[in-house]
């Protein structure tokens, strides 16, 4: 019987999880969270399979557990929604302590909830294109980095391995984005190629 990998993640997830339920068809069973369709109608807005930013993810998780889901493989993210900026006053979405709470508790959640986790660092972008491309809300690749080391920093405390889908992606050059932040079809078929051999490498 095949193992079974779940993702909750983000829109980009959503963008390359086609290409990664085909790469690790032959090795593992493949599920993420459920409303694709729904979240692909607008993927700026995190509903259905879009896991949104921390706090959404930790509700959801925590709705999980009181179901008694429990997963083999669990593969997560989150961070994007969480820096969403207001171009206004600077506030962002979820402060740096409050998603340093937030994914203290999704770490702790996870390793109750199933076998084997696997935390998938957020993806970079450039501030110009995106605040250009987008003014309902800004972005800043310091940002990134910064919540990166964040979950860095509580993944490792809590001995999650990490699957650094930022750096490979930055490698790639600045030709990789479709719009303000997502990546284009070519670009997500490589992320989803570097995940599974990561995967298959990690379990």
């Amino acid at each position: 019987m095949k193992r079974s990998v779940f993702v909750i993640g983000d829109s980009i997830s959503i963008q390359y999880g086609p290409y990664l339920q085909a790469e690790i068809s032959s090795s593992f069973a493949y599920d993420r969270k459920q409303g694709t369709e729904q979240a692909l109608k607008d993927l700026n807005i995190p509903v259905g399979a879009n896991g949104g930013d921390s706090g959404m993810v930790l509700a959801y998780m925590r709705e999980q557990q009181q179901e008694g889901a429990r997963y083999d493989i669990l593969l997560l993210n989150c961070g994007l929604h969480d820096i969403k900026t207001d171009p206004v006053n600077g506030s962002k979405q979820v402060t740096a302590d409050q998603y340093e709470q937030h994914i203290q508790q999704i770490a702790s959640l996870a390793l109750n909830m199933s076998n084997r986790v696997i935390w998938i660092r957020t993806t970079p972008l450039i501030d110009e294109v995106h605040n250009e491309l987008n003014q309902s809300f800004h972005r800043f690749h310091k940002d990134v980095i910064d919540y990166n080391s964040i979950a860095d920093r509580i993944m490792g405390q809590n001995d999650i391995p990490m699957l650094d889908l930022y750096t490979f992606t930055l490698e790639l050059g600045p030709d990789v984005y479709c719009d303000h932040v997502h990546f284009k079809d070519e670009v997500r078929k490589e992320q989803a190629v570097y995940i599974a051999k990561q995967l298959l490498e990690m379990v």
